[in-house]
Parts: C-alpha cells; structure tokens; sequence
C-alpha cells in the first residue's frame, strides 16, 4: 500500500509516517516510480508506536516494541526489552504519583493553617486511614 493509504489506515498524517521513517521506526520500501510503499504489518507498527506515545511513552520507548514486532512476534510486548519500558514507565508513574500526594498535603496543610474554622469541602478531604493511594507494586522477574 501506498503512504497515503496506510496513513489513512493508521488514523495518521504521511507527515507523521515520514517522521517515523526518518527516526528508523517505519522501514521505507520504494516502489520503481520512487513512491513509499508498505506492507500490511507496518499498519500494525504505527498502530504499536500511536498507542505507546497516547499513553505518555516517548517515540525512543516504542523502539524495543517495534523491534519485537519486526522480529516476528504477535505482540510488541512479547520481549524483555518491551517489558522494560513498561517498568519503567510504572515507577516513573508512581513517583509523580508520590510527589503529587506529598504536594497534596501540604497544600491541605496551608489550608488549615490559613483558615482554622474553615469547613473542608470534597476536595479538601484527606484519605481515611487505609484509603491511601498506594504505589503499585511492580513484579521483577
């Protein structure tokens, strides 16, 4: 298929799949007329790289995926070095997480210095005891 088709397809612009060949995440096949052309799994290569960087990986953290696809795999996640990223991006998540928590209370402190007889309202509310958000525990293998 040709750029525009697989960009359509993809829900992307040939912008964005010229960029991804560019950073070496899309291979670029030409046809005898010089235009791009593409296979069927490069569908599911953009689809791998769009749904990684939706959910706040960046473009560098989709190369252990694409090279697990490519290498034949059914799952972008199916490799160690895509499972990596992955556990990495949990801690990464659970530290602002923590930092937000910890930012949190000392606003709801200032509060409550600022203005004793205040009532707290649903956002001021702290978490009951035990009702702590809890970072997630990442399993190593």
């Amino acid at each position: 298929m040709r750029i525009g088709e697989l960009a359509a397809r993809a829900g992307v612009s040939t912008r964005m799949l010229r960029y991804y060949e560019q950073q070496g995440l899309l291979p670029a096949r030409r046809a005898p007329n010089g235009y791009r052309e593409y296979e069927e799994s490069d569908l599911r290569l953009v689809a791998q790289i769009r749904a990684l960087l939706e959910t706040g990986f960046t473009l560098d953290d989709t190369r252990p995926f694409v090279d697990c696809l490519r290498a034949g795999h059914a799952d972008g996640a199916a490799c160690p070095e895509s499972v990596a990223v992955y556990r990495r991006g949990l801690a990464a998540i659970d530290a602002e997480i923590r930092a937000l928590l910890r930012r949190r209370a000392e606003v709801a402190e200032r509060l409550a210095r600022a203005c004793p007889g205040c009532a707290p309202g649903p956002a001021d509310a702290r978490p009951a005891p035990g009702q702590e958000v809890q970072a997630v525990p990442v399993r190593r293998s």
